[in-house]
């Protein structure tokens, strides 16, 4: 029997993997395929998770306890959870995947040309339950960011696998009843992109459903600032068909994350006075990734949530990026099931939200 492939790159996997490679890498890979510019990178796979998990769970006793827990249970959420971590987290990687790893980390530090064993990546969570049409792990699981050098890594890679235990994502499970059995993680491990500006992109309004716009939110340096809300973020309004701006607003954006040049992750910063309450995206840039938000869709066949980036030091031809897309799940789930029963006069709607009788946030 042929041994499972640990690690894979982007153009050897599509939608179709997420078995393998869990939601985002399949849709990292999807993209690349797709023409679309992603940041160079590959795939820990599944294969390599579930090797791991055996080594230390050679019963499976791990998703057998976890299936017992209440979703409401925080205390026993959080003992199981800290217990099946801290075990992941002791375990040294299989030497195999360890030069696996290795060896693609050095293959995209020499495809991007740069010099020494130090170039930059983001070591992010791919569960295989994440990123589906009705059900987002986004935030749940790890994200690290400006990883350097191999050694780190791998030790970041098994952060990652552990990160699938974290209690927010456990209790998430537990109340959407997802079975233990078959979850795995996969470990995109891609070219970090330091960003002049970056942000989000909604194939359909996120605030309406409108499926006539794309809406774009964009702040100044790394997309985690935005993420973690330490910025209000500049907001626009793009009409698809006719590509009018049809809404701008550029909010006061105090704050940065900018790369730690000398460790690992991001440096939290003020921006520049003088940049504060400026535009973070010119017309043409704001255009271009409306373009490419609606060729998302429009390949997907469904409105998009979309991770982009703006790099600093490329030419304007060659500095946008996709970071990652996954389908958009609020208003994906309220057409799936009607949020109210129909009324015979549109504000007797509004009484029966306030009533408790119709729809879910």
């Amino acid at each position: 029997m042929t041994n499972p492939k640990l690690v894979s790159r982007f153009n050897e996997v599509g939608i179709n993997d997420w078995l393998r490679v869990g939601g985002k890498g399949a849709s990292l890979g999807e993209l690349a395929g797709a023409g679309i510019r992603v940041p160079q990178g590959c795939v820990v796979t599944t294969a390599a998770f579930e090797q791991f998990l055996a080594a230390i769970d050679p019963r499976g006793s791990i998703r057998r306890e976890i299936e017992k827990v209440a979703a409401d249970d925080l205390v026993a959420c959080t003992r199981v959870g800290a217990e099946v971590r801290a075990r992941l987290e002791g375990l040294t990687l299989p030497e195999d995947l360890q030069k696996q790893i290795a060896t693609h980390y050095d293959e995209l530090h020499s495809r991007v040309g740069g010099a020494g064993n130090a170039e930059p990546v983001a070591i992010r969570s791919s569960a295989t339950s994440e990123d589906s049409a009705y059900a987002s792990f986004a935030g749940l699981q790890d994200t690290y960011l400006w990883v350097r050098g191999v050694d780190s890594v791998i030790e970041h890679v098994r952060k990652c696998w552990a990160s699938l235990y974290a209690v927010e994502s456990i209790m998430y499970r537990r109340r959407l009843n997802l079975p233990e059995q078959g979850l795995a993680m996969g470990v995109v491990i891609q070219r970090m992109i330091d960003s002049r500006c970056s942000g989000v992109m909604f194939s359909r309004s996120p605030n309406t459903g409108d499926c006539s716009v794309v809406v774009v939110e964009a702040s100044w340096g790394l997309g985690s600032a935005i993420v973690s809300g330490e910025v209000t973020p500049d907001r626009y309004v793009v009409e698809k068909i006719t590509r009018e701006i049809v809404s701008r607003t550029v909010s006061t954006k105090m704050r940065m994350h900018r790369p730690n040049r000398v460790g690992v992750g991001v440096i939290d910063e003020e921006v520049p006075v003088d940049q504060q309450n400026t535009a973070c995206l010119g017309d043409d840039e704001l255009l271009e990734l409306a373009d490419i938000g609606k060729r998302v869709e429009r390949h997907y066949g469904c409105p998009q949530d979309i991770e982009w980036a703006i790099a600093r030091d490329l030419p304007a031809i060659e500095n946008t990026f996709l970071l990652q897309s996954r389908p958009e799940t609020v208003w994906a789930a309220k057409d799936a099931t009607p949020v109210a029963a129909p009324k015979s006069k549109p504000f007797d709607h509004v009484f029966s939200l306030l009533s408790g009788g119709a729809g879910k946030k």
